[in-house]
């Protein structure tokens, strides 16, 4: 695994139960401005079943999970744990970000995982 995904999955892994990131906060977060898809790309790999990085809370800038015919049926799945979660899906399959999304005061990247 890259030094790159390490810095995603730390960010990821700080997000709160019940709260969602975008792609394009994650990848702002790990140091990677301007990189949203690098941030998909990452948790595309994240083995779902035996992972602790909480893939599920990362959806797109509009508020809507991301469906791909990829990811073999994991963003119904995604839906699934987010509202077991207690986060809420309008009719529209959006979730509200001024409610949601989280807000680290900061959050500085682990000696080794800085920007390289």
């Amino acid at each position: 695994m890259s030094r790159t995904y390490d810095r995603i999955y730390h960010v990821v892994r700080q997000i709160p139960p019940g709260q969602v990131a975008t792609y394009g906060q994650v990848a702002e977060l790990a140091g990677l401005i301007g990189q949203p898809r690098l941030v998909g790309y990452a948790l595309y790999r994240v083995d779902m079943e035996t992972s602790d990085v909480p893939w599920q809370r990362v959806i797109n800038a509009k508020g809507e999970i991301s469906h791909s015919q990829r990811r073999h049926g994991s963003d119904h799945r995604q839906r699934s744990l987010l509202a077991a979660e207690g986060v809420a899906f309008t009719a529209q399959g959006k979730v509200d970000l001024k409610r949601y999304r989280w807000r680290p005061r900061e959050l500085p990247l682990p000696p080794g995982l800085g920007s390289s």
